[in-house]
């Protein structure tokens, strides 16, 4: 695998003295013929943009021969693309843009095609990282939960891992800086590990993607772009300071860019530091505590037919693990039990650009350290909770001496090249996917062994352009071996023995997108999807203390394998906008944990078990924008997810319906570039009566939620900066999705954020 890296890279090397060829233009106004400026030109698949100046004139450099996708938005008007032929020499291209009420249209990256939201023949979820906090959440795990049909599975504030129509843990994948992350994601107190700065915005794939991504794909893709390089011959910077009143926490990040003609780079670093928040009757969650620092950088180099990119981020962060309501306290170091995590994550990506056919090869690096220190392993009596505030800390000083319970690294290769020819109107991709992975104990306790996990997979998947609709197919094959050693005594209970299994799988997909009438757009999807099961599926045997009970694994599981059809309708004019997504997935052989009603000294343990499923329900909704009184909206959304299996018990951690109204005005001055807006939200999380067996139902509840912001003019320089106040009411819930539902501890009572951002 080294020698195939070194090839590639070698190759691209040596690619480096082409004729330069360019693209100017002028963009205007289509209703006053005046010029427009900073408007965004961008070609996608090349990472190349630039904005308009005040005259409305745009120059791009560095162009290859080719047929490309060409962008071109601006907040207030209608998103155009087009193909444009780039030819030797210098190239115009002229374009009046049309006044629109609906949100800027942003090319999908989640999926290889290059698309607008709109032309694509998935149905992907696309919002900024700056609309999604806007709405308040101190976590990126929180943020995402504003988009519908996504949820998350919490501990306390700290710890949430997306939950897509109903299926979480390894059957969602989270892709960042364009390489999948593997930071043990199996736990249920394990988080999603990543910093929301330097993120420029979050793409949702809701069913299976395998056909794109493989294993872990099967209910779909939290897909996070990375921040955007500069634009060619600018540099900026920027310092953004959040501050939450519930956990008196704070957020800060600071970054600066620079491009020149060719090179450029990029850094920001973050940190931030929460006590333990409160519920909404005043009681603070002892240990929802946590810490965390980040850290991002690139470095990027573009000629005419060649492209490389170099990211780089660590994280680190120490997270208390709720168990009860004790010492209370504003205090931010965690007690026992705590994690300590620290993850690289270093990626490299680099393009070759012919005249009809591009090579795409994307190679990552994933170090992820995880350490747990539990309260049991340092007393007699592992169950004994109450402790004097001296006592806990001085219990914590000794474990960090004597070293963690549990101390697990995982070491993640994996790479992803795809060549893309295009014939015609036919877009095709031919790609080699593929992983290798070990993990390694340290630690005093083994609750999953040494393992070396491999992945290879090929495909071949097609984009047919017609003339008012689109044509997606594709194929995919796969292989996985995992080989694990053995671990204890043979005879002892928590003797665990060697792993060496192999998993097959072939994946098709079949999407269809068509304009049924000139503000209708309809898109059906029929796709397959498969789920090796994991590591710990296989051969846990051990308790794990933040889920508070022993997990045996079943080496004898097979692969889930499922099918999901998902049809969606929507509709849009200058007035209105609405949309009808809805799914059916069956899911053959899932995996889930069931109590077998014995105990390990005094903790629960469960098996890890397999049944067939179903898995239904949609997302629907409108947004009302009247014209011409653009500058008001009211948005509606409801999602809904049912789920059992096939002895018609219902599936565990299934997502309460969900209904939310949004109330929003903003302004915008087109010439200046400021914006102001305003909303209230009121969100209803209806009963979730259709519990699994060992759940308890939850009460319905509904959470008030209100905010503005916009951008002021101070000195001559503009800053923006948002209020934002969630759970306006004080509600104290417990969400059906919490962990610390079955020790009856609520939720986060009011939070009001304050967001500050200082351009340099």
């Amino acid at each position: 695998m080294k020698q195939l890296y070194i090839t590639l890279l070698m190759i691209f090397t040596v690619v480096c003295s082409y004729s330069q060829h360019t693209l100017s233009g002028n963009i205007s106004d289509m209703e006053t013929g005046a010029p427009l400026e900073q408007v965004s030109v961008y070609v996608p698949q090349l990472e190349n943009g630039t904005v308009t100046d005040k005259n409305g004139d745009f120059s791009l450099k560095n162009l290859p021969e080719g047929i490309y996708k060409l962008v071109v938005s601006f907040i207030g008007f209608e998103t155009y693309s087009t193909s444009i032929e780039i030819s030797e020499g210098n190239n115009r291209f002229d374009y009046k843009m049309e006044p629109s009420a609906i949100e800027m249209d942003e090319v999908v990256l989640s999926t290889p095609f290059h698309k607008l939201q709109r032309e694509n023949v998935m149905k992907v979820e696309q919002k900024s990282m700056e609309e999604l906090k806007q709405q308040g959440g101190i976590t990126l795990s929180e943020g995402i939960t504003n988009i519908p049909g996504v949820s998350s599975v919490s501990t306390g504030v700290g710890i949430g891992k997306p939950v897509i129509r109903g299926l979480s843990f390894n059957r969602v994948l989270v892709y960042t800086q364009g390489v999948r992350l593997e930071n043990q994601q199996f736990g249920g107190e394990h988080g999603l590990g990543l910093n929301d700065a330097g993120i420029s915005s979050v793409e949702v794939i809701k069913g299976p993607a395998s056909l794109l991504y493989g294993s872990d794909a099967l209910g779909g893709v939290l897909y996070l772009n990375p921040e955007k390089f500069e634009i060619a011959g600018e540099s900026s910077g920027d310092i953004n300071m959040r501050y939450f009143t519930n956990t008196l926490g704070y957020n800060a990040n600071a970054g600066f860019k620079t491009s020149g003609e060719k090179l450029k780079f990029l850094v920001r670093g973050a940190y931030a530091s929460n006590a333990d928040y409160e519920t909404g009757d005043g009681t603070s969650v002892t240990n929802s505590r946590f810490n965390e620092a980040d850290l991002k950088t690139g470095l990027a180099y573009q000629a005419s037919k060649f492209k490389t990119e170099l990211r780089y981020n660590y994280n680190t962060t120490e997270l208390g693990i709720p168990e009860e309501i004790g010492v209370q306290n504003n205090d931010r170091d965690p007690l026992l039990p705590y994690q300590e995590l620290s993850t690289h994550i270093l990626s490299s990506k680099n393009n070759l650009f012919f005249k009809k056919s591009s090579l795409e090869a994307t190679f990552g690096y994933t170090i992820n350290n995880r350490k747990e220190f539990e309260e049991h392993h340092h007393e007699e009596d592992g169950h004994e909770h109450e402790h004097e505030e001296g006592e806990e800390h001085e219990e914590e000083h000794e474990e960090e001496e004597e070293g963690a319970a549990l101390d697990m690294k995982l070491k993640t290769f994996n790479y992803n090249i795809q060549f893309n020819p295009q014939w015609g109107n036919i877009t095709t991709i031919f790609g080699v996917q593929g992983m290798h992975q070990t993990n390694e104990n340290f630690g005093e306790e083994i609750l999953v062994p040494d393992a070396v996990t491999n992945d290879f997979g090929v495909l071949v998947t097609s984009h047919i352009h017609f003339d008012k609709s689109d044509l997606q197919i594709g194929l995919r094959y796969d292989l996985r071996s995992i080989n694990g050693e053995a671990s204890g005594i043979e005879g002892d209970e928590e003797y665990i023995p060697a792993l060496d299994r192999n998993f097959n799988n072939f994946n098709a997909a079949l999407g269809y997108r068509t304009d049924l009438a000139k503000t209708i757009i309809g898109r059906l999807n029929l796709a397959t999807g498969f789920r090796a099961p994991n590591l710990s599926e296989l051969s846990s045997n051990g308790l794990h203390s933040g889920a508070n009970r022993v997990e045996i694994g079943n080496p004898d599981l097979d692969s889930e394998q499922n099918f999901q059809i998902d049809l969606a309708l929507e509709y849009g004019n200058k007035h209105v906008e609405a949309y009808i997504n809805s799914f059916y997935n069956i899911v053959n052989d899932y995996i889930y944990l069931e109590p077998t009603g014995e105990f390990r000294e005094l903790d629960p343990i469960y098996n890890f078990q397999q049944q067939d499923a179903i898995l239904y329900g949609g997302e629907f909704g409108f947004h009302l924008h009247p014209h011409p009184i653009d500058w008001l909206h009211l948005e509606s959304s409801y999602d809904i997810v049912y789920g059992q299996l096939d002895d018609k018990s219902n599936l565990p951690l299934i997502p309460a319906n969900r209904w939310t109204n949004t109330f929003r005005v903003e302004w915008n001055k087109r010439n200046q570039n400021y914006k102001c807006y305003a909303f209230v939200t009121l969100q209803t999380f209806f009963n979730q009566n259709k519990v699994a067996d060992f759940e308890t139902r939850t009460p319905r509840y509904n959470l008030f939620n209100t905010g503005i912001g916009g951008d002021l003019n101070i000195f001559n320089q503009k800053v923006g900066y948002s209020i934002t106040a969630n759970n306006l009411f004080n509600k104290d819930y417990i969400s059906h999705l919490s962990r610390l539902k079955a020790d009856g501890i609520a939720n986060m009572g009011r939070n009001i954020s304050f967001s500050l951002h200082l351009p340099l």
